[in-house]
């Protein structure tokens, strides 16, 4: 059997990796959270909507081409809206409404918008309600700490309706941005009778878990490699860390860990991407994206020493990121939780 990604989705990778190991930046630790230039700079490279609809113009790589990117941006901790953007575009462009695309998704290929989602974590109630309006919607309801809503020019929300849930799109005005664990990109979403667009239903939290698990891969691989480097290099009594007996078992554990992550990611996104049913999947690789996370960062953190929690060394970057995509859309108890529930109803 071949596992391999396809030439395309491995190009593509290389391509955004490439980009990102070159041009992006970091922002002083809790400001920014956003690196415009690096955005356009993908945009340009074509690299933003290669994982769209064809129908839109995109490349039509899908959930796999997103993921693959995904992964690079967590090797390198990049401060760009991609899962957002492209989870939201592609729910838009599912919607196959001229106008809309043409608003919403077209300026966000181009890197001149960004789109974010307004999701609720795994198994918690949806924070929006929809009614009727005419021929249209209105939104009201908050959510807190929405990633890169501080930036947004529009948002991709699930809300309550008279028929169940149903996916809207509304401008983001109002938005206050929120100082999180790492940068200022968050915002606190308040909607109040907003006119909203009706989009068809999607799987947004489970496109968007598996994204999160794909950024996750990345930041962890990358931390992994960079605190065996310093175990090679840093000496103690004498000999390279790395030589001890305790320090070599917690790498080993961590290698484990993010071959965990590894696994469980592209089973659920393959399943995804085929159309399959995934629910016990996306909540597995989330799981395990958010378990092994914590771990990875703290070993990380715990073998470099002091400078393991010095907010100006390139580490932190890495131990505040894995941080923050653990607890996610639902920490490891949340997934379990989703599992449980699963398992005890099918």
């Amino acid at each position: 059997m071949d596992f391999a990604l396809s030439a395309d989705v491995t190009e593509l990778a290389a391509l955004a990796g490439r980009i990102l190991s070159e041009r992006a930046s970091a922002s002083p630790h809790g400001e920014g959270g956003f690196d415009r230039a690096v955005w356009q700079e993908l945009a340009r490279a074509g690299v933003i909507d290669a994982a769209l609809p064809t129908a839109v113009g995109g490349g039509g790589l899908g959930l796999l081409g997103q993921c693959a990117v995904l992964t690079e941006i967590g090797r390198t901790v990049a401060e760009v809206p991609y899962l957002p953007t492209v989870v939201a575009a592609s729910a838009i462009a599912e919607a196959g409404d001229g106008q809309l695309i043409e608003e919403w998704v077209v300026p966000a290929v181009r890197g001149q918008a960004v789109l974010a989602l307004a999701l609720p974590d795994a198994g918690a109630p949806c924070g929006f309600t929809a009614e009727p309006d005419g021929g249209g919607w209105r939104i009201s309801g908050a959510q807190t700490a929405v990633p890169f809503a501080a930036f947004a020019d529009a948002l991709v929300v699930p809300a309550h309706t008279p028929e169940g849930t149903a996916v809207f799109v509304v401008a983001a005005d109002g938005v206050r941005p929120q100082s999180v664990v790492d940068h200022a990109d968050a915002g606190l979403v308040e909607l109040n009778g907003v006119a909203a667009s009706r989009l068809p239903a999607v799987s947004l939290l489970e496109h968007a878990t598996v994204g999160l698990c794909a950024q996750q891969l990345g930041v962890l691989e990358s931390a992994l490699h960079r605190t065996a480097e310093y175990a090679r290099q840093r000496e103690q009594f004498g000999h390279a860390i790395g030589a001890f007996q305790a320090v070599r078992q917690r790498l080993a554990d961590a290698y484990i860990d993010v071959e965990a992550v590894r696994l469980t990611l592209w089973q659920a996104a393959w399943r995804l991407s085929e159309g399959l049913p995934a629910a016990p999947e996306v909540a597995t690789a989330k799981y395990w994206a958010a378990e092994a996370g914590h771990r990875v960062a703290h070993t990380a953190v715990h073998i470099h020493g002091g400078v393991g929690i010095d907010t100006d060394h390139e580490l932190h970057r890495y131990f505040v990121a894995a941080k923050r995509l653990e607890f996610a859309l639902g920490g490891a108890t949340a997934q379990l939780r989703v599992l449980g529930e699963l398992l005890a109803t099918s």
